[in-house]
């Protein structure tokens, strides 16, 4: 300590009060040295923790073939930078003060609010976001307002009690009625009380790179602008994405569910100026129509008396019909426990009375429609009625009198045969999706809505100009120290040997009833396996199912067969070849892979025999290969070794994703792999660690777990000593590291929670250890597309973009390191969040794109490189 200070709180006296310090010594000999008395008793200095942010741009890649591209951004000009927008919170209440809570209804409220309070108002336009927050440019005239407004037309369930929908007697007299009753009416409380301000002029300084919170509101102003835009034209809205009510957009992909294609819409700011980015997007609605119809399809089933109504009633909840002949909409709420002629309820008479005096009557819902209301029923007399009362009041209709509303949203998980089916329907080619989007932003005429020209906003119809660079394939290696050049992106094994096979010794074939020669089969394997440098034994035997076991349930088929092979093995196999039935979708391949990954440990390739050829067997052999720890190929530069930076040290490479379960599975656990390079200087050999966390979690909690003094059980320190083992007990001086999955609204909890995480496991390892670390972030789930001009190809493989259209400030560039063959390549945008190695922004970029060649099972270059590394999993992990 350099020098001697009283303790900061002082002595007291007994009473509490503070007493003087004694005056220090008159004199300090010049031999001695003051010490700080008691220094055990001092608190340490509170270390305030340094919140780390995304780096900045160093500089621009100039490595490449320059190439000039389209892109799906355009230039947007903002004239009134000198205003301000004014956020308003909005709150809707019924006329007894409960909240109005209905989805879809706040938008109705507020425009009658609008039309008819419009001179209070001083004549403003809103951007309401259909909930709470309502925006204008420049202030209302006050700072709290309120209203009350009348809607006449809201459509609800205007009948009570266990009575008929219309509560008629006569048809006809009913139906006279109903074309003369007004819809029901509702009272409506509306406060709008302002809530901030926010100027026009944090957008121009988002674009100079000075980001803050006002200029993410300013924008999100802007896309809630664009949203009410298409909510005013009756569009579906997801997120940013809206979907217009257009069977040309509509492509049925089998179950009752349809691909209906729309646009994608959000303003970016970048380093060319503010943008709006359109693009093609897609969503899955319920097939609008009859609902006999779409419960026929869902189910796959002929005919409606083949329905499974339990399973139907699950599916039909809360979705939104209309009934003929009124043409009215309500919300189902259930099915009927009884069929529609056995279904009976409480029918008010109009005229007279019965025997007891009573003016009521039981009737059933098929006498009443038929009798009492004159509709023919064709097939409903035998099936369920719909229920869009109340759980205590009931309210029936046949089921062929109820049509589903169109758009709305399904949200389950698509079957493998729903989503090929998609994939093949809603895919573009280039040229194609340019059309549809410049006709889009036609179609959409922003220049119309008023909120924006209150912006001084103007959006230009042209897709924007932006310079690419093609870098070149990287060099291969694969056996014999055998040079390789992929050529767009791909490469083949023909006439080649891998770069380290394998030996193939205590290995069987399981054959689940697929129709092929397996003699014939393994002796094919065995040769292209020679060929290719593989040394393949004889299986042990080939187990063929039992025909009585083919109709039994999945699970019970493969114990059964396991049953078969333990009693009949000597011991653990190394590698069983599993034959299946089906090419697709087959439902023998989950319960296989988790008896045989989860449970035993043991590998497993999966193979449908079907057109089985040389390539086809080659494919095959990469896969097995990998799996028992070979390596196909590998770049030219690690074999030197002379990758930039990655040589010079010892480096790990980390690929961290995080997989949730399908939609409507709220408690499937979420599950997080990290898979790390290994054997350094070698960048192509992978394993990985995998963990379960809480649903729905993305940032990975488990990345350092201290479970006791002495013990981390994370997945980290796990991967850390096998690179320490497998590079020669060398520690990494340098930690890359990949993260996927993850939002630019997360970048931060990356770099303080994560990155902290993996720290606290190096020094929990070693106390002295600091590797120098680099992060970055791949995105795949984004809107922007690259286009060749004049050109009906997808870019080429290798282009990489790092100007103009990125961010304004952070080091971000998008890369197509893969060759698109269908549909419209979709680049990778990478987010250099932290870099504390030095990478040039050429070398980082040539890493990245080295990467995607080093995929073990393929043969072309991938297009996002830390999914390569999740899925490149260890045997008893693998999942394919």
């Amino acid at each position: 300590m350099d020098s001697f200070e009283p303790d900061d709180n002082g002595a007291t006296n007994g009473n509490g009060a503070q007493e003087a310090l004694p005056p220090p010594p008159p004199v300090i000999p010049p031999d001695v040295v003051p010490v700080c008395a008691e220094p055990e008793h001092r608190p340490e200095p509170v270390k305030k923790k340094v919140v780390r942010v995304p780096i900045a741009r160093r500089g621009l890649g100039s490595k490449g073939q320059k190439i000039t591209l389209l892109t799906n951004h355009f230039k947007v000009m903002v004239t009134n930078v000198e205003g301000h927008f004014f956020h308003y919170s909005v709150s809707l209440s019924y006329e007894d003060g409960r909240p109005v809570d209905g989805k879809g209804i706040g938008r109705r409220v507020i425009d009658r609010v609008q039309e008819t309070y419009d001179t209070e108002l001083a004549g403003k336009d809103f951007a309401y976001d259909g909930e709470k927050s309502l925006f204008t440019v420049g202030p209302l005239p006050r700072n709290k307002l309120e209203f009350t407004v009348v809607l006449e037309d809201i459509q609800s369930n205007r009948n009570n009690g266990n009575r008929s929908p219309d509560d008629r007697g006569s048809p006809n007299e009913s139906d006279r009625k109903r074309m003369r009753r007004p819809y029901q009416s509702k009272t409506f409380k509306v406060e709008i009380s302002f809530a901030a301000k926010i100027p026009m002029q944090a957008i121009a300084n988002a674009l100079r790179g000075q980001e803050s919170e006002n200029s993410q509101e300013a924008l999100r102003v802007l896309d809630i602008i664009l949203r009410q835009h298409a909510a005013k034209q009756g569009c579906l809205l997801v997120r940013q994405s809206f979907f217009h009510n257009d069977p040309r957009n509509f492509a049925d992909v089998g179950g009752g569910v349809l691909g209906c294609r729309g646009f994608h819409s959000s303003f970016r700011t970048t380093q060319g100026g503010l943008s709006l980015n359109i693009d093609v997007s897609t969503t899955m609605i319920i097939q609008p129509g009859p609902v006999v119809d779409f419960l026929i399809a869902n189910q796959n089933v002929r005919d409606p008396f083949s329905l499974d109504w339990s399973k139907a009633k699950r599916t039909l909840k809360n979705l939104r019909i209309k009934t003929s002949p009124a043409n009215t909409e309500y919300k189902i709420t259930g099915l009927s426990e009884k069929p529609c002629k056995e279904q009976t309820f409480t029918l008010k008479q109009r005229n007279g009375k019965d025997v007891d005096g009573d003016n009521t009557i039981e009737v059933t819902v098929y006498d009443y429609f038929v009798n009492h209301r004159g509709i023919e029923l064709r097939y409903s007399a035998d099936l369920p009625c719909i229920n869009v009362g109340k759980p205590k009041r009931p309210t029936y209709f046949p089921l062929e009198l109820c049509s589903l509303v169109s758009l709305q949203r399904y949200t389950k998980a698509l079957s493998v045969l729903q989503r090929s089916s998609l994939v093949e329907k809603s895919r573009q080619k280039p040229n194609e999706r340019m059309k549809t989007l410049s006709d889009a932003l036609k179609s959409n005429n922003y220049d119309s809505e008023p909120m924006l020209r209150s912006c001084g906003i103007s959006i230009s119809t042209s897709f924007s100009q932006v310079e690419g660079r093609v870098l070149p394939a990287p060099r291969l290696k694969v056996g014999n120290g055998e040079d390789f050049f992929p050529r767009n992106g791909r490469w083949n094994f023909n006439n080649k040997k891998l770069a380290q096979p394998t030996k193939i010794q205590r290995w069987a074939v399981v054959n689940f009833s697929a129709r092929c020669d397996t003699q014939g089969l393994v002796r094919d394997l065995i040769k292209c396996g020679e060929m290719k440098g593989i040394l393949i034994d004889p299986p042990f035997d080939v187990f063929q199912e039992n025909p009585q076991n083919r109709r039994a349930p999945p699970v019970v088929r493969v114990e059964k067969m396991f049953e078969d092979i333990q009693s009949k093995l000597p011991g653990a196999p190394q590698f069983l070849l599993c034959l299946l039935p089906e090419r697709k979708n087959s439902d023998l391949y989950g319960p296989w892979k988790r008896k045989n990954l989860a449970e035993l440990g043991v590998v497993t390739q999966c193979m449908a025999p079907t057109r089985v050829n040389d390539q086809y067997l080659t494919n095959v052999l990469l896969k097995i290969n990998a799996k028992l720890g070979g390596l196909n190929s590998l770049l030219a530069v690690e074999h030197s070794p002379s990758i930039p930076v990655v040589s010079k040290a010892p480096t790990i490479i980390l690929g961290m994703d995080v997989s949730h379960g399908s939609p409507g599975q709220s408690d499937m656990p979420s599950i997080a792999a990290v898979v790390s390079s290994r054997q350094w200087p070698l960048i192509s050999k992978y394993r990985a660690s995998v963990r379960t966390q809480s649903p729905k979690v993305e940032m990975i909690d488990s990345l350092f777990k201290q479970v006791a003094e002495t013990e981390d059980d994370g997945i980290v320190r796990e991967l850390l000593l096998d690179f320490y083992t497998s590079s020669g007990k060398r520690k990494p001086d340098q930690i890359i590291i990949f993260r996927d999955g993850v939002s630019e609204s997360q970048f931060n909890q990356v770099l303080n929670i994560e990155l902290d995480q993996i720290i606290e496991a190096c020094k929990f390892l070693d106390e002295k250890w600091s590797p120098k670390f680099v992060v970055i972030v791949a995105q795949k789930n984004h809107h922007t597309k690259f286009f060749q001009q004049g050109s009906p190809d997808n870019v080429p493989p290798g282009t990489i973009i790092d100007n103009k259209i990125c961010h304004p400030r952070n080091n971000d560039f998008y890369l197509c390191a893969h060759a698109g063959m269908i549909g419209t390549t979709r680049p990778t945008h990478y987010h250099v969040l932290l870099d504390e190695v030095g990478f040039s922004s050429d070398d980082l970029q040539e890493l990245v794109h080295s990467l995607s060649y080093v995929y073990q099972r393929s043969t072309t270059a991938i297009s996002l490189l830390p999914y390569a590394m999740r899925t490149w999993l260890p045997p008893k992990l693998d999942s394919s």
